[in-house]
């Protein structure tokens, strides 16, 4: 293991914010070194964004780097501690597979965790061999980046690297590390752990740490631990609200993939809605659909109560008063979601304001598409555009034009405009999302054929979902329909 000498030439500014935290909430150890590293996947946006010298990360140096071969200059790798509850049972958990190299400070003094996932065994692996395959770990990079481009908050891809290991699962697959930036990786998960295994006095520095690096305006609240538990329940509610809006199905809301920064991490087996049915669940573990599509706002609900109950030591002397404190803070979580939720769906129908009959009106188009099998994404571009266009078939039934009618008459009640209200349709109804055929099309070819341009066409029509334009309308078109349920996998 070596160090970058250069590493000022590249931009690397690293801090180790995380090292004030008391010793139990990590590991300081370097990533495990890999034989023949090839950078398949680099940023370049991002990396500017973070005060990064592209040039320099390009090729066989960002290989090094981004492998954990070459460690930045000022890097102090370490592995998390956290716990958390894996389909409703609590695990004492860690980065089994990941190393924090440190904190990253932009020019613009913002902090950015860079972490590698699939580096190598940690005391936190619990018999995993501490790396990743290099389908998933595309597959992260791909999500990451079309939730970004939705406006949708998200940790981000920096690089891929081929290790030029094998890894072993249900098969020998090739191996790669991931580069991730995320604002922080503080969790839900971390919280369980400090209430569960550490003395008081180690939560309240985990807390005032999480209000310092998140939440500093809350440092001066005369009860700066119920703010923190209502800034992240408001974090919360908008975000999980903002993937209902566009069909996303997390697929693992585990309470260790619940950050408390709001941002969406954890990309295992995810997916976005083809056709619209509310029950949908993707992953190939969810058995009893826990984590469907229409759950998630009430896992995110479950997923703060638990976060509520690690704080009750630190929200009021009295358990009972702690426990009216947290209870208050979970009911404006679940108004917050909803009405989110509503705002958002009201812009995709090109609604200014909302009215009292539009949940209404909003719940009888999604029972026709559910009733129908049509397809999310393409129901509100047909219509924003064109029915025909996007082979929108129910727009032939009794109930849909019904429904159609009362829809007209209420944008009719508004003061905008039609064009205006078209308009407002475009900004909130991407023209494509990461298709399910589509990401999988792209990974075939990178694995088993070492072809990346089906992933890099990919990814330059995800960067601009609202754009509408005509290079994006292929990636629009639905998977052929086969009767089978897509199925997606941890990558573990």
């Amino acid at each position: 293991m070596t160090r970058n000498k250069n590493s000022s030439k590249i931009g690397w500014n690293l801090e180790h914010s995380y090292l004030q935290l008391p010793g139990a909430f990590y590991t300081r150890l370097n990533p495990t070194p890999v034989s023949e590293p090839t950078l398949v996947l680099f940023n370049r946006p991002l990396a500017l964004s973070l005060g990064l010298n592209p040039e320099r990360l390009e090729g066989e140096e960002g290989a090094a780097i981004f492998s954990g071969n070459r460690l930045p200059e000022g890097a102090q790798p370490l592995a998390q501690a956290y716990a958390g509850h894996q389909f409703g049972h609590f695990t004492i958990l860690g980065d089994g597979r990941a190393h924090v190299l440190g904190e990253q400070i932009t020019a613009q003094g913002e902090r950015f965790d860079i972490q590698f996932k699939g580096s190598g065994q940690t005391p936190y692996s619990r018999r995993g061999d501490g790396r990743a395959a290099l389908g998933p770990m595309l597959r992260e990079y791909i999500i990451s980046e079309a939730m970004h481009g939705l406006g949708i908050p998200t940790t981000r891809g920096l690089a891929v690297v081929d290790t030029g290991e094998p890894v072993f699962r249900e098969t020998t697959l090739p191996g790669a590390i991931l580069t991730r930036v995320a604002t922080s990786h503080l969790r839900v998960g971390t919280f369980e752990f400090a209430a569960r295994t550490r003395p008081a006095d180690e939560l309240r520095s985990l807390a005032d740490y999480t209000i310092q690096r998140h939440y500093p305006e809350l440092e001066t609240r005369e009860n700066p631990y119920l703010g923190l538990l209502q800034e992240v329940g408001k974090k919360q509610a908008h975000l999980i609200a903002q993937w209902q809006l566009v069909g996303f199905i997390h697929g693992v809301m585990n309470t260790d993939n619940m950050a408390l920064s709001g941002e969406t991490m954890d990309y295992g087996p995810c997916a976005f809605m083809d056709t619209y049915n509310q029950n949908t669940v993707f992953s190939s573990i969810d058995d009893q659909g826990r984590y469907a599509y229409d759950n998630q706002p009430n896992m995110g609900a479950w997923n703060l109560a638990r976060f509520a109950e690690t704080l009750l030591p630190l929200l009021h002397p009295e358990q009972s008063q702690a426990e009216i404190l947290a209870q208050d803070a979970l009911i404006d979580y679940i108004i917050l979601i909803q009405r989110s939720w509503l705002d958002g769906m009201s812009a995709k129908l090109g609604l200014f304001n909302v009215e009292s009959g539009d949940g209404y009106l909003i719940d009888e188009l999604l029972k026709i598409m559910q009733q129908h099998g049509a397809d999310f994404t393409n129901t509100f571009l047909a219509l924003t555009f064109d029915e025909t266009a996007y082979n929108l078939t129910m727009s032939d039934t009794k109930e849909y034009q019904q429904w159609w009618e009362k829809w007209q008459a209420r944008r009719a009640r508004q003061k905008q405009s039609i064009t205006d209200s078209q308009k407002l349709m475009r900004e909130n109804n991407p023209a494509v999302i990461p298709r399910n055929h589509q990401v999988e099309a792209a990974l075939e070819a990178a694995e088993k054929e070492q072809d990346f341009n089906p992933l890099h066409r990919l990814l330059a029509v995800l960067e601009k979902p609202y754009a509408h334009t005509p290079e994006q309308t292929e990636y629009a078109t639905p998977p052929e329909a086969t009767g089978r349920q897509y199925r997606t996998y941890c990558g573990t």
